[in-house]
């Protein structure tokens, strides 16, 4: 099959996305970096400096042939366990938790490494072994005693919220490799019971689902971060207070420009403006699964699904969080809250995107 262009509106969409997140990044962050390093432009500078490394690596990987990445599904997953053995023993503790690794100045986080090893490795498997997923004990448990893995060392660092997005990832992705609905509702129904249980078991985990469930019980401490959101959604209104005119930015929503950038969006753009961007996202996911049922082979449609369903899942996560959907988690916003490593592997990965865009049947 002749290789086409690239997938021209995803690509747009993507860029569309990541220019809007640099200049909230710099409208979430300017008060609280001038403040601290005398500097509004500190995280601005280094989320440009990452959106260009990032758009570099989209680049390559639209023009590198994604069945080349069957090759390093194994080689990655054993470098994505490496890196979460390595947290937990020399990474960076940031608010009581190892989930970064500080290489050559660079902030890494493994986790983020592994989610992505994980859509790869599983593309590969599954469709070479396309007929055993439909029978439990040798086609799907093999997959969860891997993820099991995975689970336990993100957790121990601890990260809940990230362990749990690669749950529902790899479910997914099993799911569209053809496992049984009937095995993927006795899953959700024990994952439900387990990720219940693993809630319970952690203080901070019960401070957070009370401030989910009651945050003016304790507004100062557990339900504050979530109550100056309600503050900035409520305050934008329909169109919003203007861009740069936040004032829950102002040191109320600790760390603006990161989980909780959402706010600040829909403060300073209104319900319209936040609408858009929802929209936006919702564009991006529908062109990710026409790639998807478009692929040429098997591998192809359950990486871009994999991909598509990381990017989907995050978003819905994020906004739920930031609306008091769901109980707080640390996952940020896809392509526009503050953070390299991420911002790098999801332009890397719509690259990817891209690549099998370039080979599918139709646009």
């Amino acid at each position: 099959m002749n290789k086409k262009a690239v997938d021209h509106s995803l690509l747009i969409a993507t860029v569309v996305l990541v220019g809007f997140g640099i200049v909230m990044v710099f409208s979430a962050s300017f008060y609280y970096t001038e403040q601290r390093w005398g500097d509004s432009y500190f995280f601005f500078k280094r989320q440009l400096l990452w959106a260009a490394v990032g758009f570099l690596a989209m680049m390559a990987a639209s023009l590198y042939n994604y069945s080349n990445l069957r090759k390093l599904s194994i080689p990655l997953i054993l470098i994505s366990l490496g890196l979460l053995v390595a947290v937990l023993i020399v990474g960076v503790e940031r608010n009581f938790a190892r989930r970064w690794l500080d290489i050559a100045g660079v902030s890494l986080q493994p986790s983020e490494v592994a989610r992505f090893a994980m859509i790869v490795f599983l593309a590969d498997s599954i469709s070479r072994r396309k007929d055993s997923i439909r029978y439990f004990f040798k086609g799907v448990l093999p997959y969860l005693l891997l993820l099991g893995v995975f689970f336990v060392l993100i957790l121990m660092q601890p990260n809940f919220s990230m362990a749990g997005s690669l749950t529902i990832l790899v479910m997914v992705i099993l799911f569209v490799g053809g496992m049984r609905f009937w095995h993927l509702f006795l899953l959700a129904v024990s994952g439900a019971a387990g990720g219940w249980a693993l809630l319970k078991a952690a203080d901070y985990r019960v401070d957070r689902l009370t401030a989910f469930l009651d945050p003016w019980s304790d507004p100062l401490d557990t339900g504050y971060q979530l109550i100056q959101s309600l503050y900035a959604l409520g305050s934008g209104g329909a169109f919003g207070m203007g861009f740069g005119q936040s004032r829950q930015k102002h040191l109320f929503i600790p760390h603006p420009e990161t989980d909780f950038i959402f706010a600040i969006i829909a403060e300073e753009w209104g319900f319209i403006g936040a609408t858009i961007l929802m929209l936006m996202f919702l564009f991006m996911i529908w062109r990710g699964i026409i790639i998807a049922l478009t692929a040429p082979d098997l591998f192809g449609c359950l990486l871009a699904a994999g991909i598509i369903s990381l990017i989907a899942i995050q978003v819905i996560i994020n906004v739920a969080v930031v609306t008091g959907s769901m109980p707080p988690t640390g996952l940020p916003l896809p392509f526009i809250s503050f953070g390299g490593s991420s911002l790098l592997l999801f332009m890397g990965s719509i690259g990817v995107l891209l690549n099998i865009s370039r080979h599918t049947s139709k646009a």
